[in-house]
C-alpha cells in the first residue's frame, strides 16, 4: 500500500535503535494485511524521552514499541497501564487511544504463545525459572496469570535479586500461583527443583555472545523426558543448554525465536486489532 495522507505511524523508541529487526517485521505485516501504516525506528536520547512520548499524541501515531533503556522510564509519561505491565513494572508497547496512551508488556505473552505453538500448556504446571531480569520478569508474571500452579524462582545474589524477591511477592499476593524464591548459588536445591518441574525456563542470557559456551545445567540427568526446556536466547538457534536437554531426550526443547516473534505479533494486534500473519512473513 502506497504512503498517502492517511498513512499512520508506529515507532520503536530505543537507544540505540539501529540494530532492531522490528521495522522489517511490522512493515511486512502491514503490507500483508493491507493496513495503511509504517513502522520506523527512532534512536531517542534519554533526556528527550518526554518529547518522544508527546510526539505520539501530536502525530496521532498508532503507538510504539519501547526498548532499552526506556521500559521503566516511560511509565510516568503514560496515562494508563494494563495489569500485566503494572505487575511487571515495565512497558514494551504503547497504544494511542485517541490521545490516551496505555502501556503494555507483550514479552510474557510471547513466551506463553511460543509454548502454545509447541503444544505446551502452563495450566496446573510447575515451572523452574532461572534469572528474573528483563525477560524473566514478564515471563514470571504472565505465566502466573496464565494458570501456572507453582513457580520456583532462582536468581544470583546481584542487584537483580531484589527484583526477583519482589516479583515472587507480587505473584503470591495477586495471582493464584504459588511462587518461591531460591538463591541460584544453591545448586542442590536448583537440581531438585528442575527434577520436580514440568517446565524449566532459562532467562539468564547464558549461551549467547561472549557466554555462548556457558549453561547453568550441563548434566543431562538433571532433566527428565516428560518436561519442557525453554531457553530465551534466540541466537544461536541451539544453545549449549538446549544441547544438554536434547541429550536428555526431553519432550520439548524451545529457543527464544518464537517468543520474539509472538511478542511482536501481540503488539501488532494491540495497535491494529488484527492478527499478524506470522507464517506469511518468512522471518
Amino acid at each position: 500500500m502506497e504512503i498517502d495522507g492517511h498513512t499512520r505511524l508506529v515507532g520503536l523508541i530505543a537507544h540505540p535503535a539501529g540494530h532492531s529487526k522490528s521495522p522489517a517485521m511490522h512493515n511486512a505485516a502491514f503490507a500483508k494485511t493491507d493496513i495503511n501504516a509504517r513502522f520506523l525506528a527512532f534512536d531517542v536520547d534519554p533526556d528527550q524521552l518526554p518529547d518522544a512520548i508527546n510526539a505520539m499524541r501530536a502525530f496521532k501515531m498508532l503507538g510504539a514499541s519501547v526498548s532499552m533503556p526506556f521500559k521503566q522510564a516511560v511509565i510516568p509519561l503514560l496515562d494508563h497501564l494494563d495489569k500485566t505491565a503494572e505487575l511487571v513494572g515495565a512497558v514494551n508497547t504503547v497504544v494511542n487511544h485517541n490521545g490516551e496512551l496505555t502501556g503494555y508488556t507483550t514479552d510474557g505473552i510471547g513466551f506463553v504463545e511460543s509454548l502454545k505453538d509447541d503444544s505446551v500448556s502452563l495450566t496446573g504446571q510447575t515451572m523452574t525459572l532461572a534469572g528474573v531480569g528483563g525477560a524473566g520478569t514478564p515471563i514470571a508474571i504472565q505465566a502466573a496469570l496464565s494458570g501456572l500452579k507453582t513457580l520456583n524462582v532462582f536468581n544470583i545474589n546481584d542487584p537483580s535479586v531484589k527484583n526477583a524477591k519482589h516479583i515472587v511477592q507480587v505473584i503470591n499476593q495477586q495471582t493464584n500461583c504459588h511462587a518461591t524464591f531460591y538463591p541460584l548459588e544453591d545448586r542442590d536445591q536448583f537440581k531438585q527443583s528442575i527434577g520436580e518441574s514440568d517446565i524449566y525456563t532459562d532467562a539468564t542470557g547464558l549461551g549467547m555472545g561472549n557466554l555462548i559456551d556457558k549453561a547453568l545445567v550441563e548434566d543431562p540427568t538433571w532433566f527428565h523426558p516428560d518436561m519442557t526446556v525453554f531457553d530465551t536466547v534466540y541466537a544461536p538457534t541451539v544453545t549449549k543448554l538446549m544441547g544438554v536437554a536434547q541429550q536428555a531426550n526431553v519432550a520439548h526443547v524451545i529457543n527464544g525465536q518464537g517468543m520474539l516473534l509472538n511478542q511482536g505479533a501481540a503488539a501488532f494486534k494491540l495497535w491494529t486489532g488484527k492478527d499478524m500473519p506470522l507464517k506469511q512473513l518468512n522471518l
